[in-house]
C-alpha cells in the first residue's frame, strides 16, 4: 500500500520540473560562496550540474528570481549532478513567475 503512495509521489515530481539554465551563487556556512548551475527547478526543489563540494544533508542558500533567497539541502549527488530539496514548497504563482523569469533570460534550447 504504501508503495503506491512512493509512486504517486515520484510520478508527480517528474511532473513538475522545468528546464533552466539559471547560474547563480550557493552560500554555505563553511565553504562560504559556491558558483552553481541550475539546471531543472520544481516547486520542491532543483539539479545542479557541475561538480558540488558537499556531503548528503548538508544546507546552502540559492537566490532564485521572484523567491528571493531560499536555503536547500543536498539530496544525492552522482556524475557531476545533484539534487536538492527546498526547506519549503514555493507557492505556485510565485514558481510560475519565477519560470517567466528564468525562461526570458535563456536562449534557442534553454541556453544563455
Amino acid at each position: 500500500m504504501s508503495r503506491g503512495a512512493k509512486l504517486a509521489v515520484v510520478e508527480k515530481r517528474h511532473a513538475a520540473r522545468h528546464a533552466v539554465n539559471h547560474a547563480t551563487i550557493a552560500e554555505h556556512r563553511h565553504l562560504g560562496d559556491i558558483k552553481t548551475h541550475i539546471v531543472n527547478i520544481s516547486a520542491n526543489g532543483f539539479m545542479t550540474e557541475g561538480e558540488m563540494p558537499l556531503a548528503k544533508g548538508e544546507r546552502i542558500t540559492v537566490r532564485l528570481p521572484v523567491i528571493g533567497r531560499i536555503e536547500a539541502h543536498l539530496i544525492w549527488s552522482l556524475g557531476g549532478r545533484s539534487g536538492f530539496q527546498l526547506e519549503r514548497v514555493i507557492r505556485l504563482n510565485e514558481f510560475n513567475e519565477m519560470i517567466d523569469v528564468l525562461g526570458s533570460n535563456t536562449g534557442p534550447n534553454g541556453r544563455r
